[in-house]
């Protein structure tokens, strides 16, 4: 290239600005914002979750200490209903709330549920005490668990225990199965059949 050339060159290229960095990202860049924007969903999701569980004692049926509790969704036959609420069903999991504080009860209950299905768990106790002379009213944790639980998509049933889990200072609550568990299930039940 000639002077004349490089000078006519320069002169065309002196607005020319260069190109930021080429912003596509690594399988491995792509793979971090993932999982981070999955833990932000899911944290938004648990946020959700928890604001629909009242803190407010006045949006709650109050229950009495020595009260037996239930419930259960349709669907839950009343078979398996009857032996759950004979405490039929292995329990490996207990959630111990009868000590702590309302606003930490929920979330420690929320959190609990949620890591009892990712391991598999159906049928766990959670232990709230009778709270015979909490304030403001009797039976104040059991009565918020009792209504939270109500509120907990993931919660099929439950039913106060037997004498010896705590009887009616706790609760056996069966959880519905985890997503991965219903793919292990299913898939189980696809290769029995192909079996002969």
């Amino acid at each position: 290239m000639g002077e004349e050339e490089m000078t006519l060159f320069l002169e065309e290229m002196a607005n020319v600005r260069p190109l930021k960095n080429n912003t596509t990202s690594t399988i491995g860049e792509q793979k971090v914002s993932t999982q981070a924007q999955n833990l932000r969903r899911a944290q938004l999701q648990m946020s959700e979750q928890l604001a629909k569980l009242v803190t407010d004692v006045n949006m709650i049926e109050s229950v009495e200490p020595d009260a037996m509790i239930e419930f259960k969704r349709d669907g839950v036959q009343d078979a398996v209903f009857h032996r759950f609420s004979r405490g039929g069903y292995p329990i490996k999991h207990e959630i111990l709330l009868h000590q702590l504080k309302v606003q930490q009860a929920r979330e420690v209950l929320y959190n609990e549920i949620q890591k009892s299905r990712q391991k598999g768990e159906r049928s766990i106790l959670v232990i709230h005490g009778k709270g015979a002379n909490s304030k403001p009213i009797p039976a104040l944790m059991k009565s918020f668990v009792a209504s939270w639980l109500e509120q907990i998509d993931e919660v099929l049933a439950f039913h106060s225990a037997q004498t010896h889990h705590g009887g009616a200072g706790a609760l056996y609550v069966m959880l519905a199965k985890s997503e991965q568990k219903r793919i292990e299930t299913k898939e189980a039940n696809h290769k029995g059949v192909n079996i002969r």
